[in-house]
């Protein structure tokens, strides 16, 4: 099993604005850090928008932040939110194979889904972030000179 890279750049958007959560950041300026697809991240930022984990601002002077504080953001419930967990046909709504009313494959990989999310449920956007990895996103703020 595999996450997207629409999950796995979703995840790199919500790090990257809580690191850099004392002010709004831009897609742009995320794309060029992780050197990947501004439009691709576009659409990643807009399911995160949609699902509650970003807030944005538009106009001049606009951008990204975190809708709620990166300790209340849950791993798994982003995951869930971003990822198509079908991981075989039968755990999906076309479901055609033959077997499905008798196999046990099905309750044998939702046990490992459960336990696999059962993990991610256990950390919050804060748990991801540590000082290495703040070293290397924080983007410096310009400081007004003052007069």
């Amino acid at each position: 099993m595999y996450l997207t890279q629409h999950t796995d750049y979703g995840l790199r958007v919500l790090i990257y604005t809580a690191i850099n959560d004392d002010a709004l950041v831009n897609i742009a300026t995320i794309a060029e850090t992780y050197n990947i697809s501004k439009s691709h991240l576009m659409k990643v930022v807009t399911a995160l928008v949609k699902g509650g984990f970003l807030s944005s601002v538009r106009g001049k002077g606009g951008g990204l932040k975190l809708a709620q504080s990166a300790d209340k953001i849950n791993i798994g419930t982003v995951v869930r939110h971003l990822e198509p967990m079908q991981i075989v046909e039968c755990m999906g709504d076309n479901n055609c194979c033959l077997i499905a009313p008798s196999c046990r494959l099905m309750g044998v990989l939702n046990g490992g889904l459960k336990a696999f999310f059962n993990h991610l449920d256990g950390f919050t956007l804060a748990d991801l972030i540590n000082k290495p990895t703040y070293d290397l996103l924080y983007f410096q703020k310009e400081i007004p000179a003052t007069a």
